[in-house]
């Protein structure tokens, strides 16, 4: 049975080494916030569902068969006339990227309510969501908003990560969709910053969200229910490509979660694997199995405050 469904766009990535405009060598893999997320939690022995439109191209294919080889379930996605969304990573600096989307009209834009009830077919013990998906469009908006109904008609828990994108949308807008999506869940993750966005972590407690997650990036993270509060520090490694790093951490926390471990397990699980990504280029080429946590201390440094 599947125990996750993920859903939202996933792009083919192109990584430049130099400047496109001198010819620089690009390499290709895929890139997607809710599919990193998968991944990671099949690379940790869950059974993951990644729900989707993708374009009847070559970059679609690329995307499928990635998360096939990754043991992710895509038998729900659909093909669409749309092409295949691109993000674009530049190198201008040795430590300085530039991120260019091409993912307007694509076919993961085209993500509708139909898609959602399809990927909760069959149960789920948690759907895993993000913010992203709502702000590329309000077809995908609908498809979020109908996969909520679904999970807590089911009885399906709720995961939402915020992932604010500037890029996609202001603030404003932003806030006004995904404060009541993530008042909706039961578990909400986010960056401080993107808390505040929705209103912080005491409203969305005071709202019925079980478990608000901070992100804190190098400094670990942190978990307040109603009742408690804990915190755990990150991992020393090196710093080789961060972006993912947050999927990463959340694919962790969410493996935890499944495996009902407590708040502190989860904290250091989810720290564990946000420190294996990083040390690898890609959004989730280094994220580990389950027999690589072990190569780390998961519990190292967490407290109770």
């Amino acid at each position: 049975m599947t125990e996750v469904v993920t859903m939202g766009e996933t792009m083919m990535a192109l990584r430049a080494a130099g400047m496109v405009r001198l010819g620089a060598t690009c390499t290709t893999s895929v890139a997607g916030a809710e599919s990193t997320v998968g991944i990671g939690l099949s690379r940790l022995g869950h059974h993951t569902r990644w729900a989707s439109r993708i374009g009847r191209d070559e970059p679609g294919q690329l995307v499928l068969r990635t998360l096939r080889a990754e043991n992710v379930d895509v038998s729900t996605v659909e093909y669409d006339d749309a092409p295949t969304g691109l993000i674009l990573f530049e190198e201008r600096l040795p430590d300085l990227r530039r991120v260019q989307y091409y993912r307007a009209g694509s076919a993961g834009s085209r993500l509708n309510t139909a898609d959602a009830t399809a990927a909760l077919t069959g149960g789920a013990q948690l759907l895993h969501l993000t913010g992203i998906t709502p702000a590329l469009g309000a077809q995908p908006r609908a498809a979020v908003e109908a996969a909520v109904r679904h999970a807590h008609a089911s009885r399906v828990t709720v995961s939402f990560d915020i992932n604010f994108r500037s890029r996609l949308w202001d603030a404003d807008d932003a806030a006004a969709v995904l404060a009541p999506l993530a008042r909706q869940a039961h578990l909400v993750i986010g960056s401080a910053d993107e808390l505040e966005l929705v209103g912080g972590a005491q409203q969305l407690l005071a709202a019925g969200v079980g478990e608000v997650v901070t992100k804190l990036g190098t400094h670990g993270a942190s978990t307040v229910t109603a009742e408690e509060q804990y915190s755990a520090p990150g991992h020393r490694v090196p710093v080789v490509d961060s972006v993912g790093a947050g999927d990463a951490f959340t694919a962790g926390y969410l493996s935890a979660f499944l495996d009902g471990a407590d708040m502190p397990n989860r904290l250091a699980r989810g720290n564990a694997c946000g420190a294996y990504a990083i040390t690898t280029v890609g959004d989730w080429e280094g994220l580990p199995t389950r027999a690589e946590l072990d190569l780390l201390n998961v519990n190292e440094g967490t407290t109770l405050r």
